[in-house]
């Protein structure tokens, strides 16, 4: 990025994860030292810049803006620092949520501001260095009402290493959604499938686990459905009904996982035009679900009669 693309003064809002690890990408690309406002002065001074005195030395003062804050408590912080914006206001606003497009920033655009959503699509653990290796090539979700606006997000983005990609504000919801089912849906199944191999005796799921698990997510995402294998792709009833039985016996609470991922790749399967089989189909749906909770429900009484 050549220095006619610099910036005249970054400020940030927020002092958390995300915003640190902003803070240490963006430094270089502002010509005064970040100006960083937080609930905790001391956190805000930490961040490789000055902390600001208040919320409207910020607006004056900053030609970029970056409300690092947590999706709740963005509309109040945008609606702030609106109040307190200059005439004409604060230049270019955005923030980094993923569940929110430019709703938020209304405020700020009424006043004059140019705004945008880019949000950067990984976690942040709190190792900003590390963070910010990651950052290098990584994908950040931008949302921008005019041309001009998403220019400015697609410099920032890249002063950060990262690729903008382009979301427009209707489908930020669905986008956020994909993100959360692929990211937070996985940490569900693994803790999941780990407990089962505990209860099964294995002493190192994750050992186990690891590079079978690597392998269908670096398959999966370059052939997508394609990598499916196992006994739900070769239709093998007999297969599915064991694991049930197993997993009705020893791990309970992992069954309504368990039938809906199959039920949902069983839908997958017949969208790509594979037959089914019925009896699998009813194993994994409602009807398998119900006749479970019948069996579980019989038990007390049977072991009432035995005693």
């Amino acid at each position: 990025m050549t220095k006619t693309l610099r910036f005249h003064r970054i400020g940030i809002v927020g002092t958390g994860r995300v915003a640190r690890a902003l803070a240490l990408g963006l430094t270089e690309w502002s010509d005064l030292p970040l100006l960083v406002w937080g609930r905790s002065r001391e956190r805000a001074g930490q961040m490789g810049g000055e902390a600001a005195q208040s919320m409207a030395q910020l607006a004056r003062a900053c030609d970029v803006i970056a409300l690092a804050v947590s999706d709740d408590a963005l509309d109040g912080v945008a609606a702030e620092l609106a109040a307190v914006s200059p005439d004409g206001g604060t230049g270019f606003v955005f923030h980094v949520s993923g569940r929110s497009g430019l709703a938020p920033l209304e405020a700020l655009a009424l006043r004059g501001g140019r705004t945008a959503a880019i949000h950067p699509a990984m976690t942040f653990t709190g190792d900003a260095p590390a963070e910010l290796r990651r950052m290098a090539g990584a994908r950040f979700a931008v949302t921008a009402a005019e041309p001009e606006t998403a220019a400015i997000a697609h410099r920032l983005v890249a002063a950060l290493g990262g690729v903008a990609v382009d979301v427009a504000e209707t489908q930020r919801p669905l986008y956020h959604a994909a993100l959360c089912h692929a990211a937070n849906h996985l940490v569900t199944l693994m803790a999941g499938s780990l407990g089962a191999l505990e209860r099964a005796g294995v002493a190192d799921g994750a050992a186990l686990l690891g590079p079978l698990v690597r392998a269908a997510l670096e398959n999966s995402l370059t052939m997508g459905f394609g990598a499916l294998s196992g006994p739900l792709l070769r239709g093998d009833s007999a297969t599915i009904g064991g694991h049930l039985s197993a997993l009705e016996r020893e791990c309970p609470e992992l069954l309504g996982a368990y039938r809906a991922m199959g039920s949902a790749t069983l839908d997958q399967l017949e969208q790509r035009g594979r037959d089914v089989a019925p009896a699998l189909r009813a194993m994994l749906g409602k009807d398998g679900a119900d006749r479970t909770t019948a069996r579980g429900m019989a038990a007390p009484q049977d072991q009432t009669r035995l005693r």
